[in-house]
């Protein structure tokens, strides 16, 4: 077990893992939850914190608490997507992450799909140095992938089991996706409620799909990778049908992939390269003509293999020199 949970992988996907997050980090307090910011303007007797707010304890969010905490960590985010001090910018945006969350979910809606990126947080810190690009592998950064995996599927299985524990088996014959459709559908989700039972078919597929989503655990490397891509289709039909994107589950969801092959910096230095000299470059080094000399070689300067000495000494006669040594 502990061999499976420390497989080591390459440096390079740990460092293109983390910058991915972090970045992922900065975007969500100015695209996904700026609204957190709003939360100054409710009554404080509104604010309900989370199990962990009220054992910490935390404060209740003021407008000063709430402004130095999205400025530092929109700050240290990006400062910990370039890959220095990963410990000290890991620890401080993990716990600065964790206290915005705390804010946003502390107002009677707590949202699952931010399990898999706090736990990626949590872990980060712990797989040390990377660079991108490194080959080298690391059973540190393996346990930080593997643990943010689990985070991933464990997000699955247990919201099948949450739907099964409080709607029974009712939530697979009701009209859960029916209501989904109603308040927040599109066209096309428009179209394939038109179709009869589909969506009790669909609400049977879903619960199937999340039971088994362990499964991708047992597979060999390339099915599995094929499994998780399954798991991205199925979100872009949940955002092309009911608008939901669950962002932080899927770049949670990266620590399967092989990100180490993504290099866009390199990509790009390639494309630059490219345009400013007007043909792709080479590798073949530059020949001086001395190197393309092809004329006799002197016999002082010639090779000095033991082939040379037999050629040589066959043309001793000739030189009027005695063969052999």
């Amino acid at each position: 077990m502990s061999r499976w949970l420390t497989e080591a992988v390459p440096r390079g996907r740990v460092a293109a893992f983390r910058t991915l997050i972090y970045l992922f980090v900065a975007a969500d307090l100015v695209i996904f939850t700026p609204w957190v910011r709003t939360r100054v303007s409710v009554p404080g007797d509104l604010y309900q914190p989370l199990l962990i707010g009220r054992l910490l304890p935390l404060p209740t969010p003021t407008e000063t608490l709430v402004t130095v905490i999205f400025w530092a960590l929109l700050l240290l985010a990006l400062l910990a997507a370039t890959g220095r001090a990963p410990r000290l910018l890991g620890w401080a945006v993990c716990a600065l992450y964790l206290e915005w969350m705390i804010i946003a979910m502390s107002y009677g809606k707590v949202d699952h799909d931010r399990f898999g990126l706090l736990v990626a947080l949590a872990v980060l810190p712990t797989a040390g140095r990377a660079r991108h690009g490194d080959t080298t592998r690391t059973e540190a950064g393996g346990w930080a992938l593997r643990v943010t995996q689990i985070a991933v599927i464990c997000t699955y299985f247990l919201a099948a089991f949450a739907k099964l524990r409080f709607g029974g088996l009712d939530w697979l014959t009701g009209s859960v996706l029916a209501r989904a459709i109603i308040r927040r559908g599109t066209d096309l989700a428009d179209l394939i409620a038109q179709v009869p039972y589909l969506l009790i078919v669909a609400q049977f597929g879903i619960v199937a799909f999340e039971l088994l989503s362990p499964v991708v655990f047992l597979l060999p490397p390339r099915w599995r990778l094929a499994m998780v891509g399954f798991f991205y289709s199925f979100h872009a039909v949940t955002i092309a049908t009911i608008t939901i994107s669950f962002a932080p589950h899927l770049a949670a969801m990266t620590s399967f992939l092989p990100l180490e092959r993504v290099r866009p910096l390199v990509w790009a230095r390639r494309l630059v390269g490219r345009d400013t000299s007007g043909s792709a470059p080479t590798d073949a080094p530059e020949t001086s003509p001395a190197d393309t000399d092809t004329g006799p070689v002197p016999p002082d300067r010639g090779p000095v293999g033991a082939g040379a000495e037999r050629a040589f000494d066959d043309q001793a006669p000739v030189l009027g020199r005695p063969a052999g040594p």
